[in-house]
Protein backbone atom coordinates (compact mmCIF):
# COMPACT_ATOMS: atom_id res chain seq x y z
CA UNK A 1 0.00 0.00 0.00
CA UNK A 2 2.80 2.44 0.93
CA UNK A 3 4.48 1.66 -2.37
CA UNK A 4 1.22 2.32 -4.23
CA UNK A 5 0.66 5.65 -2.43
CA UNK A 6 4.22 6.72 -3.17
CA UNK A 7 3.75 5.87 -6.83
CA UNK A 8 0.49 7.84 -6.96
CA UNK A 9 2.13 10.81 -5.21
CA UNK A 10 5.09 10.84 -7.60
CA UNK A 11 2.75 10.60 -10.59
CA UNK A 12 0.60 13.45 -9.25
CA UNK A 13 3.60 15.69 -8.64
CA UNK A 14 4.94 14.89 -12.09
CA UNK A 15 1.56 15.75 -13.61
CA UNK A 16 1.41 19.07 -11.72
CA UNK A 17 4.95 19.91 -12.79
CA UNK A 18 4.20 19.02 -16.38
CA UNK A 19 0.98 21.04 -16.29
CA UNK A 20 2.82 24.07 -14.88
CA UNK A 21 5.51 23.82 -17.56
CA UNK A 22 2.91 23.44 -20.30
CA UNK A 23 0.97 26.47 -19.03
CA UNK A 24 4.13 28.59 -19.15
CA UNK A 25 5.00 27.33 -22.63
CA UNK A 26 1.41 27.91 -23.75
CA UNK A 27 1.64 31.54 -22.64
CA UNK A 28 4.57 32.30 -24.95
CA UNK A 29 3.11 30.15 -27.72
CA UNK A 30 -0.24 31.96 -27.63
CA UNK A 31 1.39 35.36 -27.87
CA UNK A 32 3.81 34.38 -30.64
CA UNK A 33 0.92 32.87 -32.59
CA UNK A 34 -1.16 36.05 -32.18
CA UNK A 35 1.80 38.12 -33.37
CA UNK A 36 2.24 35.87 -36.42
CA UNK A 37 5.81 34.93 -35.53
CA UNK A 38 6.24 32.45 -38.39
CA UNK A 39 5.02 34.98 -40.93
CA UNK A 40 7.40 37.53 -39.43
CA UNK A 41 10.36 35.14 -39.64
CA UNK A 42 9.55 34.26 -43.26
CA UNK A 43 10.91 37.70 -44.15
CA UNK A 44 14.63 38.48 -44.16
CA UNK A 45 14.62 41.90 -42.51
CA UNK A 46 12.36 44.71 -41.36
CA UNK A 47 12.97 48.45 -41.51
CA UNK A 48 11.27 51.40 -39.83
CA UNK A 49 11.75 54.97 -38.65
CA UNK A 50 11.71 55.51 -34.89
CA UNK A 51 11.36 58.80 -33.07
CA UNK A 52 11.80 58.51 -29.32
CA UNK A 53 11.18 61.11 -26.62
CA UNK A 54 11.75 61.04 -22.87
CA UNK A 55 10.89 63.89 -20.54
CA UNK A 56 9.77 65.98 -23.51
CA UNK A 57 13.22 65.78 -25.14
CA UNK A 58 14.12 63.86 -28.26
CA UNK A 59 16.39 60.93 -27.41
CA UNK A 60 16.47 59.12 -30.74
CA UNK A 61 15.46 59.87 -34.31
CA UNK A 62 16.74 57.28 -36.72
CA UNK A 63 16.00 54.56 -39.23
CA UNK A 64 16.43 51.02 -37.98
CA UNK A 65 17.01 47.95 -40.11
CA UNK A 66 17.18 44.58 -38.36
CA UNK A 67 17.21 40.96 -39.47
CA UNK A 68 14.05 39.21 -38.32
CA UNK A 69 16.22 36.63 -36.54
CA UNK A 70 17.67 39.59 -34.55
CA UNK A 71 21.31 38.68 -35.26
CA UNK A 72 22.22 41.91 -37.07
CA UNK A 73 20.92 45.46 -37.14
CA UNK A 74 21.78 49.04 -38.00
CA UNK A 75 20.62 52.43 -36.72
CA UNK A 76 21.07 55.26 -39.23
CA UNK A 77 20.85 58.84 -37.96
CA UNK A 78 19.96 61.93 -39.94
CA UNK A 79 23.54 63.20 -39.85
CA UNK A 80 24.71 59.97 -41.51
CA UNK A 81 26.03 58.40 -38.31
CA UNK A 82 25.49 54.67 -37.86
CA UNK A 83 25.43 52.09 -35.09
CA UNK A 84 25.78 48.54 -36.38
CA UNK A 85 25.50 45.38 -34.32
CA UNK A 86 26.44 41.87 -35.35
CA UNK A 87 25.54 39.35 -32.66
CA UNK A 88 27.10 40.88 -29.52
CA UNK A 89 29.58 43.12 -31.36
CA UNK A 90 28.77 46.82 -31.82
CA UNK A 91 30.40 49.18 -34.33
CA UNK A 92 29.73 52.90 -34.63
CA UNK A 93 30.87 55.91 -36.63
CA UNK A 94 32.72 58.78 -34.96
CA UNK A 95 29.89 61.29 -35.60
CA UNK A 96 27.42 59.34 -33.44
CA UNK A 97 25.12 61.66 -31.39
CA UNK A 98 25.83 59.97 -28.04
CA UNK A 99 28.85 57.69 -27.75
CA UNK A 100 28.13 56.71 -24.14
CA UNK A 101 24.82 55.04 -25.02
CA UNK A 102 25.99 53.18 -28.14
CA UNK A 103 25.45 49.62 -26.83
CA UNK A 104 22.26 50.63 -25.06
CA UNK A 105 20.83 52.18 -28.25
CA UNK A 106 22.03 49.27 -30.37
CA UNK A 107 20.21 46.60 -28.38
CA UNK A 108 17.41 48.18 -26.33
CA UNK A 109 15.13 49.63 -28.98
CA UNK A 110 15.44 46.70 -31.39
CA UNK A 111 14.69 44.34 -28.49
CA UNK A 112 11.53 46.25 -27.59
CA UNK A 113 10.49 46.08 -31.24
CA UNK A 114 11.26 42.37 -31.63
CA UNK A 115 10.03 41.45 -28.14
CA UNK A 116 6.79 39.68 -29.20
CA UNK A 117 8.83 37.38 -31.44
CA UNK A 118 11.53 36.49 -28.88
CA UNK A 119 9.48 35.01 -26.05
CA UNK A 120 10.79 31.48 -26.56
CA UNK A 121 14.41 32.38 -27.32
CA UNK A 122 17.15 30.26 -25.74
CA UNK A 123 17.66 31.33 -22.12
CA UNK A 124 14.10 32.57 -21.54
CA UNK A 125 12.37 31.36 -18.36
CA UNK A 126 8.66 31.88 -17.75
CA UNK A 127 7.33 32.18 -14.20
CA UNK A 128 3.82 32.51 -12.73
CA UNK A 129 2.88 36.06 -11.80
CA UNK A 130 -0.03 37.09 -9.60
CA UNK A 131 -1.55 40.18 -11.19
CA UNK A 132 -3.35 42.15 -8.45
CA UNK A 133 -3.99 45.27 -10.51
CA UNK A 134 -7.50 46.68 -10.83
CA UNK A 135 -7.82 45.69 -14.51
CA UNK A 136 -6.27 42.21 -14.14
CA UNK A 137 -9.30 40.50 -15.71
CA UNK A 138 -8.34 42.01 -19.05
CA UNK A 139 -5.00 40.24 -19.28
CA UNK A 140 -3.09 37.02 -19.15
CA UNK A 141 0.13 37.79 -17.29
CA UNK A 142 3.42 36.03 -16.59
CA UNK A 143 6.96 37.02 -15.63
CA UNK A 144 9.92 36.49 -17.92
CA UNK A 145 13.42 35.98 -16.51
CA UNK A 146 16.62 34.76 -18.13
CA UNK A 147 19.23 32.10 -17.54
CA UNK A 148 22.68 33.28 -16.48
CA UNK A 149 24.80 34.39 -19.42
CA UNK A 150 21.87 35.33 -21.64
CA UNK A 151 22.55 38.54 -23.57
CA UNK A 152 24.05 41.76 -22.19
CA UNK A 153 21.75 41.88 -19.15
CA UNK A 154 20.61 38.44 -17.91
CA UNK A 155 19.36 39.96 -14.63
CA UNK A 156 16.64 41.90 -16.45
CA UNK A 157 13.06 40.72 -16.03
CA UNK A 158 9.74 41.49 -17.69
CA UNK A 159 6.14 41.21 -16.50
CA UNK A 160 4.23 40.61 -19.70
CA UNK A 161 0.56 41.51 -20.12
CA UNK A 162 -1.25 40.09 -23.14
CA UNK A 163 -4.76 41.24 -23.97
CA UNK A 164 -7.05 38.36 -23.09
CA UNK A 165 -9.28 38.98 -26.11
CA UNK A 166 -6.58 38.65 -28.80
CA UNK A 167 -3.33 37.57 -27.02
CA UNK A 168 -1.42 40.59 -28.35
CA UNK A 169 1.07 42.13 -25.94
CA UNK A 170 -0.37 45.36 -24.58
CA UNK A 171 2.27 46.21 -21.99
CA UNK A 172 5.40 44.87 -20.36
CA UNK A 173 6.97 46.03 -17.11
CA UNK A 174 10.75 45.67 -16.94
CA UNK A 175 14.00 46.57 -15.25
CA UNK A 176 17.20 47.57 -17.05
CA UNK A 177 20.39 46.31 -15.42
CA UNK A 178 22.90 46.88 -18.23
CA UNK A 179 23.97 50.23 -16.67
CA UNK A 180 23.75 49.20 -13.01
CA UNK A 181 22.92 46.34 -10.66
CA UNK A 182 19.67 44.48 -10.13
CA UNK A 183 18.92 45.91 -6.68
CA UNK A 184 19.16 49.47 -7.99
CA UNK A 185 17.11 48.67 -11.08
CA UNK A 186 14.31 47.06 -9.04
CA UNK A 187 13.84 50.31 -7.12
CA UNK A 188 12.76 52.00 -10.33
CA UNK A 189 10.92 49.60 -12.68
CA UNK A 190 9.40 50.92 -15.89
CA UNK A 191 6.91 49.64 -18.43
CA UNK A 192 6.36 49.87 -22.16
CA UNK A 193 2.85 50.01 -23.57
CA UNK A 194 2.29 48.78 -27.14
CA UNK A 195 -0.46 50.69 -28.95
CA UNK A 196 -1.96 51.34 -32.40
CA UNK A 197 -1.21 47.99 -33.97
CA UNK A 198 -1.14 47.97 -37.75
CA UNK A 199 -1.08 45.05 -40.17
CA UNK A 200 2.26 44.91 -41.99
CA UNK A 201 2.12 42.11 -44.56
CA UNK A 202 0.01 39.95 -42.24
CA UNK A 203 1.99 40.78 -39.07
CA UNK A 204 0.52 43.03 -36.34
CA UNK A 205 3.07 45.71 -35.40
CA UNK A 206 2.59 48.33 -32.67
CA UNK A 207 3.29 51.77 -34.17
CA UNK A 208 3.09 53.72 -30.91
CA UNK A 209 4.92 53.03 -27.66
CA UNK A 210 4.35 54.73 -24.33
CA UNK A 211 6.84 54.42 -21.47
CA UNK A 212 5.71 54.52 -17.86
CA UNK A 213 6.87 54.27 -14.31
CA UNK A 214 5.44 51.02 -12.92
CA UNK A 215 4.68 49.66 -9.49
CA UNK A 216 3.82 46.09 -8.58
CA UNK A 217 0.15 45.79 -7.64
CA UNK A 218 -0.67 49.16 -9.23
CA UNK A 219 0.69 48.85 -12.74
CA UNK A 220 1.28 51.94 -14.87
CA UNK A 221 1.68 55.05 -12.74
CA UNK A 222 3.34 58.00 -14.55
CA UNK A 223 4.01 58.45 -18.28
CA UNK A 224 7.68 59.28 -18.93
CA UNK A 225 8.23 58.84 -22.66
CA UNK A 226 6.90 57.81 -26.04
CA UNK A 227 7.98 56.51 -29.41
CA UNK A 228 6.44 56.74 -32.86
CA UNK A 229 7.25 54.14 -35.51
CA UNK A 230 6.62 54.87 -39.18
CA UNK A 231 7.36 53.63 -42.69
CA UNK A 232 7.49 50.02 -41.46
CA UNK A 233 8.32 47.54 -44.20
CA UNK A 234 9.84 44.14 -44.73
CA UNK A 235 12.91 44.32 -46.94
CA UNK A 236 15.80 42.33 -48.33
CA UNK A 237 19.37 43.26 -47.45
CA UNK A 238 22.82 42.66 -48.90
CA UNK A 239 26.27 42.09 -47.40
CA UNK A 240 26.93 45.85 -47.22
CA UNK A 241 23.89 46.65 -45.06
CA UNK A 242 25.61 45.63 -41.84
CA UNK A 243 29.24 46.20 -42.83
CA UNK A 244 30.97 48.88 -40.74
CA UNK A 245 33.23 51.47 -42.35
CA UNK A 246 36.99 51.24 -41.99
CA UNK A 247 36.95 54.14 -39.51
CA UNK A 248 34.22 52.69 -37.26
CA UNK A 249 34.92 52.21 -33.57
CA UNK A 250 33.84 49.22 -31.48
CA UNK A 251 32.19 49.08 -28.08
Amino acid sequence: MKKLLATVLISTLAFIGCKSTNEKEDFAEKIELAHQKQQFLSNEAIQFNIKLEFGGKEKLNAKMTVLTNSSKGVLEFKNGAKIIFNQNKVFYSSNIPNEESVRFDAFTWEYFFLFPFKLSDPGTKWNPYENNESDNKNYITQKLTFESGTGDAPDDWYVVYANKSNNLIEKAAYIVTVKGNKEQAEQNPHAIQYLEYKDINGVPIATKWLFWEWKEGQGLTKEIGNAALSDIQFISVDKNTFTPGADFKTK
